[in-house]
């Protein structure tokens, strides 16, 4: 594993970006106790829907359907390439919703031209609440598969540190997978008012999320159905997920269906209890 802390300088291997965007206005709640929380998971196939339309506005109006305080959002690109038109999707859909935003590169590869920014490709997490810290940690990966990440942003949530972990498993290797989930018990288990999304590539009992569930409860006991999130046009199966750690418990999960040419994904999101 590869850690690497927001406030390193710029020779950092791993690249985390954090910034403020302009806040929707907030209900205060007293500093002993956060109450509850929206959080929404969602695989944005970088913007791209199944029909083959680039739409960063289109993956907003997705998240403010929503009404997420905080998301977790997998396959986001940064000055990526043309298929993107080299935008930073996290920047952007921070500006356009209004949120805080923490971006871990999981690739990370130089530029295709002096002057240019870093092609960067990876995860983020967009927040009502001020990001006080990110930290993205690269997980273990065989060779020939895609890197993969956890990337941890800490909250303060009217005076109280809430911890929202973001990950996307490896797609095809289940010994990868499970040695990450691994990785993600060590670095995440331990938080208090926690949670972890992700798409985990993964079936609900696979020995992945079994791991998971030593210290994590899944979300989904707190949703009706099949839970059901890809692929999107005809959904049979959970891959996508909420889970919650330390207090944090699941009140209402449930999947979204707006605008599902949106991604090859559904997003999943969760009213979480924060005591």
């Amino acid at each position: 594993m590869r850690t690497l802390r927001t406030g390193r300088g710029p020779r950092r291997a791993l690249t985390l970006a954090l910034a403020a965007g302009t806040l929707a206005a907030l209900t205060t709640a007293p500093a002993h106790a956060v109450g509850e929380l929206t959080v929404l998971s969602f695989n944005i196939h970088h913007a791209q829907g199944t029909d083959d339309v680039l739409d960063l506005e289109r993956t907003a109006r997705v998240i403010r359907s929503s009404e997420a305080d905080v998301v977790g959002l997998q396959e986001v690109d940064k000055h990526f390439s043309e298929r993107s038109d080299w935008a930073d999707q996290a920047g952007e859909l921070a500006e356009l919703l209004g949120y805080h935003v923490a971006f871990g590169a999981n690739i990370d590869r130089d530029p295709p031209a002096q002057g240019r920014p870093r092609v960067q490709y990876g995860t983020a997490v967009l927040s009502r609440y001020p990001i006080t810290s990110a930290e993205n940690t690269h997980l273990t990966s065989s060779p020939g598969e895609e890197q993969r990440g956890l990337l941890h942003a800490e909250l303060d949530v009217d005076g109280v540190p809430v911890h929202l972990y973001n990950t996307h498993l490896a797609a095809g290797s289940e010994q990868d997978r499970l040695s990450q989930a691994r990785e993600i018990v060590d670095l995440a288990g331990s938080a208090e008012r926690s949670v972890l999304v992700g798409d985990l590539n993964a079936l609900p009992g696979a020995p992945e999320i079994r791991t998971l569930d030593e210290v994590f409860t899944d979300a989904w006991t707190a949703g009706d159905g099949d839970g059901a999130t890809y692929p999107s046009a005809s959904p049979d199966r959970r891959i996508d997920y909420v889970l919650t750690g330390g207090s944090a418990r699941p009140v209402e999960t449930k999947v979204l269906d707006t605008e599902p040419e949106a991604s090859d994904h559904l997003p999943v999101v969760s009213r979480v209890e924060i005591p």
